[in-house]
């Protein structure tokens, strides 16, 4: 009998909004104004109906109540990035919970090869040097239609729940377009209104 890792939301490692948007950063400047999310990382936003007033940018939109048929989905198509990352409103019920089923439904869908890493660092200094060494060999932008085609099986995945959630990453950066789209500060103005 298999028997898999043991993740509760406890051990579930947390993101700052700083390291978040260092790591969206560190990608090739020219990737955060066109129409293609990152290669190596997937942000997902788990938010229901308050799914309004803004979201980060290129980040997937899964409403935690489709969770049940989406988080198969998520694991087949996100199986190739070196991060995930979670978040809800105030990252303190649907975000980690979705990040949890997440990695439950990897490792059993993806078996022996699906290793999560549960570091309690953020991998932020990774990611950047990563992106650095990229650049510096002349591989920027191309690297994105590359590291689709590589067999990742067997690699780690680091999975975060994004601490604060979408209302602390508004308070930071919700009027950066480079980080945030469709952002409506009237909606913000008054604090997270749920």
């Amino acid at each position: 009998m298999r028997r898999m890792a043991m993740h509760t939301v406890a051990t579930l490692p947390r993101l700052s909004s700083t390291e978040l948007s260092q790591i969206l950063l560190s990608n090739s400047s020219s990737n955060l104004d066109a129409s293609t999310a990152p290669s190596k990382i997937a942000i997902v936003d788990v938010r229901d109906d308050d799914h309004i007033g803004g979201h980060i940018r290129h980040s997937i939109h899964a409403p935690s109540h489709t969770l049940d048929h989406k988080i198969p989905e998520l694991v087949q198509k996100l199986k190739g990035k070196e991060t995930v990352v979670f978040h809800c409103a105030l990252s303190q019920q649907r975000g980690p919970s979705a990040a949890l089923r997440y990695i439950r439904e990897r490792e059993r869908l993806l078996g022996a090869s699906a290793k999560t890493k549960m570091d309690s660092g953020s991998g932020v200094g990774e990611v950047m040097l990563k992106n650095k060494e990229l650049d510096s060999e002349g591989k920027g932008e191309d690297t994105d239609k590359e590291w689709e085609d590589v067999d990742e099986e067997g690699k780690a995945q680091k999975v975060y729940v994004l601490d604060r959630g979408f209302v602390g990453w508004q308070e930071r950066y919700g009027e950066d377009p480079r980080l945030t789209e469709g952002y409506r500060k009237e909606i913000w103005k008054e604090g997270y209104w749920m």
